[in-house]
């Protein structure tokens, strides 16, 4: 066992606080992780706060993890002391089951076991990135290309596999017309992905405060959603639109903006059901799908393909004693476009 520094919730919507957490000792298969630094995701709030559901704690949140190898078990085969190598949203699954077996180990018909805020095999909780170090058994690692800083590589662990899968999965490429719904730390990355791809990128965003980095970053277009003429002058136009929002939304409207048979990816998780006509599906034959972050392969073929065309993070790099001022700061959607902790300050 390995003491680390870190920080943690200790209760529901309490303040995270520096304390020290237990690492296991090496096994066979796995690897100790310096972590260089961590990034702060939406979800680590909705958890932290139980915005999801009944949650553990002591909670330290993170799952867009970049760092370092340090250590190896004598099973390891994939990595080596010294290795750049991040972590993301889930450190272990079922690996048996059609889903596992296929790369899909994100939707384990068992369920994968998350990177915090889960129970691992050996039966104890889960302690995400906001740490110095992680042990992780090997098959969930990934290798961060030297192309990449691992600053701005961090998110990519999430805000960048989560928009790379659904723009993959639906055919986001040349001749396609792309929204992305929300300009932050998720639709960043999806506009930067979205338009590495080849396709024309929009960004739908309730004003136009970020226009200006919306077209920096990739858009072509950019419009307010808080002005009723953008669904009128938009109908039916995109083949396929990436939702990062995690507030509710007016779908039907939303839907009214896709062409015929155009499909509506939902990758913001508001903590509320939503309400839908199915006229607006039916009409058109369109498709409102859910994707959820990638599985370990898709992880690694994202960052390969982020360092290929220079695509990381738009970051501010934080403290640890500014984590829980960064939470406010999400919550007032006052980032542009994703925190990220030093880990050697906590």
């Amino acid at each position: 066992m390995t003491t680390v520094a870190a920080y943690a919730a200790p209760a529901p919507k309490a303040p995270l606080e520096r304390t020290t957490i237990e690492r296991r000792a090496v096994r066979e298969f796995d690897v100790l992780i310096d972590i260089k630094f961590a990034g702060i995701c939406h979800s680590d709030i909705h958890q932290a706060q139980e915005g999801w559901g009944e949650a553990i704690f002591p909670m330290v949140p993170g799952h867009e993890i970049a760092g370092v190898v340090t250590e190896v078990g004598p099973g390891v085969t994939k990595f080596a002391v010294g290795d750049r190598v991040g972590v993301g949203c889930m450190v272990d699954s079922c690996r048996e089951c059609e889903n596992c077996k296929d790369g899909r180990e994100q939707y384990c018909v068992k369920g994968n076991v998350p990177t915090y805020n889960g129970i691992g095999k050996d039966g104890e909780p889960t302690y995400g990135g906001y740490a110095q170090k992680v042990v992780v058994d090997e098959n969930f690692v990934v290798r961060i290309p030297d192309g990449l800083s691992l600053d701005v590589a961090a998110p990519l662990l999430c805000a960048g596999i989560t928009l790379y899968s659904p723009l993959r999965r639906f055919g986001a490429g040349p001749g396609k017309k792309v929204a992305i719904v929300g300009l932050g730390g998720l639709g960043h990355m999806g506009v930067k992905i979205a338009d590495a791809l080849g396709a024309e990128v929009t960004v739908l965003s309730q004003s136009l405060r970020k226009q200006e980095d919306g077209l920096r970053l990739g858009a072509a277009h950019y419009y307010a959603t808080s002005d009723p003429k953008t669904f009128e002058e938009l109908a039916g136009t995109f083949d396929l639109i990436v939702s990062t929002v995690s507030a509710p939304l007016d779908f039907n409207a939303y839907l009214s903006l896709l062409k015929t048979e155009g499909t509506l990816a939902n990758v913001g998780a508001p903590e509320e059901p939503i309400s839908l006509n199915l006229f607006s599906v039916i009409g058109g034959g369109k498709t409102l799908a859910g994707s959820m972050i990638g599985g370990i392969a898709e992880t690694q073929e994202m960052l390969d393909f982020c360092a290929e065309h220079g695509l990381g993070a738009e970051i501010e790099l934080i403290r640890g004693d500014q984590i829980n001022e960064a939470y406010e700061r999400v919550q007032a959607s006052d980032v542009r476009y994703r925190f990220v902790i030093d880990t050697a300050t906590i």
